[in-house]
């Protein structure tokens, strides 16, 4: 959001970014303004011992930010409102745009293959691939959904959790996808071609234009705020390496720990292969390693709690990115052409996959931790010849001067309509 706020003052618009309080984060961009609100839950006590999780927040968007979000749209329209723009998993607030008599535009940070995924809902229903609580009803491959990638019915984006889990999730797809109908502009963090190969009859509800204006971290030169502090110190290990020999491991910003077993299993793994790494390994993950194991590989790896991924990504030593295939690391690892090793976990990262692996062809996917599973990817995807220049068509395909006019000229469009 940040990173679309940056693009917005460019375009003459002061824009402001509302998040939830919990979130502690600072624009280094003085034109873009910060307002934060309450999500209430500190004093009603919702929050479980792990903390805020989805269903907490979930709501608290529902039930205790929608008059607070409010309240700051009608203070503002005295100054002059040209949009809200909606994350869509804060669906909620297009009914209090709409309330408020404010344009309203919805933003998909994600793939729109993600996105016409789960907005495919009604026609799985009618097909009978899923029953009314999203659980799927054949363990048959689904591949009729408008051309859309071939995935695994358990690789269904709501299917992370219990049971409880994926009825509540699939209850805030199906939703959220009921409030997108409003939507007249739907701005999607991707880039033309992939929504011009999607293009069909069902592409979203006729009166949503969808406009492509990303990848986002191509566009905007300026560095977000980070969550977490980077250690700054893989940097200097890096440049201490011969080209193109480390594998960066990294599964993202949000993704829940995968478990004590698997974290030592590619720890020992990453061992066994001698080549050297960096993996980025918050504090809840290390759990799962063996006593001794830090002083054991401190000459062939690198383990950080977190890392400035696209300096790493972009370093001529990294040869290699191990991915849970979130897409903001998908498209930063093309932008840095890297090779991907891919080991998706949850959400939208399975369609992600597919994509890399099957349709791009720049990477292949391990479905293990094991010696063998690690030794074998690595094998595959580092004498794949070519995929280098797999990687650079698509490169020149997303990141381009034509790709990244096409959004640009997207985006004005929308500017222009809005301001009408």
């Amino acid at each position: 959001m940040l990173k679309l706020a940056s693009l917005l003052v460019n375009h003459g618009i002061n824009p402001i970014v509302i998040i939830p309080n919990f979130i502690k984060i600072d624009s280094k961009d003085v034109n873009i303004s910060i307002m934060s609100i309450s999500d209430g839950l500190d004093q009603d006590g919702l929050t479980t011992s792990s903390g805020r999780d989805f269903f907490a927040i979930e709501k608290s968007m529902e039930n205790y930010m929608p008059c607070q979000l409010e309240n700051i749209i009608r203070d503002q329209q005295e100054d002059g409102i040209v949009c809200l723009i909606v994350d869509l998993l804060a669906s909620w607030a297009i009914e209090i745009a709409n309330k408020c008599g404010v344009h309203v535009a919805g933003f998909w940070p994600a793939m729109l293959a993600t996105y016409k995924l789960i907005n495919s809902i009604p026609e799985m229903l009618h097909d009978g691939i899923i029953s009314e609580t999203g659980s799927p009803l054949h363990n048959d491959p689904i591949c009729n959904l408008f051309g859309q990638p071939t995935i695994r019915p358990q690789d269904l984006p709501w299917l992370i959790g219990n049971q409880s889990a994926r009825i509540s999730r699939f209850k805030f797809w199906t939703r959220t996808m009921e409030r997108t109908k409003t939507l007249k502009w739907l701005l999607i963090n991707t880039f033309q071609e992939e929504c011009h190969n999607n293009k069909d009859q069902n592409t979203t509800n006729f009166s949503t234009q969808i406009l492509p204006i990303g990848p986002l971290n191509t566009h905007v030169t300026i560095k977000s705020s980070s969550f977490w502090e980077e250690d700054l110190s893989c940097m200097n290990w890096l440049d201490k390496q011969v080209v193109h020999s480390v594998l960066y491991i990294s599964f993202g910003s949000w993704v829940s720990p995968i478990g004590e077993a698997k974290v030592n299993s590619l720890a020992l793994a990453l061992e066994a292969t001698k080549r050297p790494f960096i993996w980025v390994l918050g504090p809840l993950w290390r759990q799962g390693l063996q006593k001794g194991y830090l002083e054991r590989i401190s000459k062939q790896g690198k383990i950080v709690s977190w890392a400035p991924q696209m300096d790493v990504l972009q370093h001529e030593g990294v040869g290699c990115y191990l991915t849970h295939c979130g897409w903001n690391s998908t498209m930063e690892a093309i932008q840095s052409k890297k090779r991907l090793m891919c080991y998706p976990i949850a959400g939208d990262q399975f369609v992600n996959c597919f994509y890399i692996v099957k349709k791009w062809r720049i990477g292949v996917r391990i479905d293990g931790f094991g010696v063998k599973d690690l030794e074998e990817g690595l094998r595959k995807v580092m004498e794949d010849d070519g995929m280098s220049e797999r990687i650079d068509r698509l490169n020149e395909m997303t990141m381009g001067k034509v790709a990244s006019c096409k959004a640009m000229d997207n985006l004005t469009t929308f500017l222009s309509s809005v301001r009408m």
